[in-house]
């Protein structure tokens, strides 16, 4: 029998357990499924998440993989007793949550639907009508599988999408860029910039006043990828001095957002506390199954994580 630990919080255990069984269940697979062992040696996979008391993963001798319930890693890519491989959450639910999130904000701004919504004073300001999206440059930052899902959806919507990684990707009906140099090209002239990046040393403060000067006049931030993408002192010049019109951000550096932060009161700043999308327990569940039965079954692991990358 294969032993699967659930190593996170006890009420994720309580929503994906019976996914879980039900997932091993319909694919035949014999497994005991538990939160605790007696002896770490029998353990054959670990589902994890970082916020739970294991850290220490060298009795785990015998384990063939970590399967993180989470799409960042950065939580635990660091660990140096982490000598398994890793893999990093995909989740079906988080990337529909996600595309729908992100087309919604930028359709927002797109649209200058902020100008009604906000505007009920009872004057008659007459038809200002928006470029049609082909005519309109958005800037994806990230093309995992989150943020290529989301420059996918732009761009079947007509938008210029201009998508950046740090490693080369095609992506059909984007045009991709890579590298420090495409990383210029990709935000030059964009009105709107979507950062979906994972969370390293080499894309903290991705956004900063050198690469937020590249963006058109009056452009549009929007930032569901991780709050140490943005520096956030630039960010606020920038909104400061009208480069930029507006940032809608949903991750921060330090969460939750202190009430004295001053991106609460700026008038051009929205706050969404980290609700971009999150992990479904009904969908998660699956994709962890499918990766377990898959590998023990002969197929390679699904969604390594590159520790040298740290995603």
């Amino acid at each position: 029998m294969t032993t699967v630990l659930f190593a996170a919080r006890d009420a994720q255990w309580v929503e994906y357990e019976p996914h879980l069984r039900a997932g091993f269940a319909a694919e035949g697979v014999d497994v005991q499924l538990t939160t605790e062992v007696a002896d770490p040696a029998t353990v054959d996979y670990i589902i994890y998440s970082p916020a739970n008391a294991l850290q220490d993963f060298r009795p785990y001798t015998n384990a063939k993989a970590v399967l993180s319930l989470w799409a960042g890693v950065e939580e635990i890519v660091g660990n140096t007793t982490l000598t398994q491989p890793l893999c990093r959450m995909v989740d079906p639910g988080l990337t529909e949550g996600m595309v729908e999130w992100v087309v919604g904000h930028a359709m927002r701004h797109h649209l200058g639907m902020d100008t009604h919504i906000h505007g009920q004073d009872g004057a008659w300001r007459g038809l200002v009508a928006p470029p049609l999206a082909r005519n309109r440059k958005v800037a994806v930052l990230g093309l995992g599988a989150l943020g290529a899902a989301c420059a996918e959806a732009l761009a079947a919507l007509r938008f210029q999408v201009a998508g950046w990684s740090r490693r080369e990707k095609q992506i059909d009906g984007v045009t991709c860029f890579s590298g420090d140099d495409g990383l210029k090209k990709a935000l030059s002239g964009a009105e709107i910039c979507i950062l979906l990046t994972p969370s390293t040393p080499a894309t903290e403060n991705l956004l900063n006043a050198q690469t937020l000067s590249l963006l058109a006049e009056e452009a549009y931030v929007i930032n569901p990828g991780r709050g140490p993408l943005i520096d956030d002192d630039a960010l606020l010049s920038a909104l400061d001095s009208g480069q930029l019109a507006h940032a809608t951000l949903d991750v921060f550096r330090v969460e939750p957002l202190p009430v004295d932060h001053p991106f609460w009161a700026h008038p051009k700043v929205i706050v969404t506390p980290h609700i971009a999308s999150v992990t479904r327990a009904e969908t998660a569940a699956l994709s962890v199954v499918e990766n377990i039965v898959g590998h023990l079954r002969g197929e390679p692991l699904r969604n390594l994580v590159d520790r040298d990358a740290g995603y």
